[in-house]
């Protein structure tokens, strides 16, 4: 017998924005794996500000989401909210 897995706001797939698609791809992700593919991108471009490892440098397509040339870790969640649907 298999038990189908409760549907939740983190784990229901939603299709990112254009701007967010740039980052992460265009597959709907639920939030958890848009926070994970995020946090790739940072590291492999580096944009963690040296001084205060808790801040996330933007770059171009990072400052397409967050709308803002810096941003802390935990602001992040919410700007990226609003590039899912």
């Amino acid at each position: 017998m298999t038990t189908a897995k409760k549907q939740t706001a983190f784990t229901r797939a939603l299709t990112p924005s254009t701007e967010l698609a740039a980052i992460i791809g265009s597959a709907p992700q639920p939030r958890t794996e848009v926070t994970k593919l995020l946090w790739d991108y940072i590291k492999a471009n580096n944009l963690q500000n040296p001084a205060n490892k808790r801040n996330i440098l933007c770059d171009a397509k990072l400052l397409a989401v967050m709308g803002k040339p810096e941003v802390t870790m935990f602001e992040m969640s919410g700007l990226v909210g609003k590039h899912l649907s």
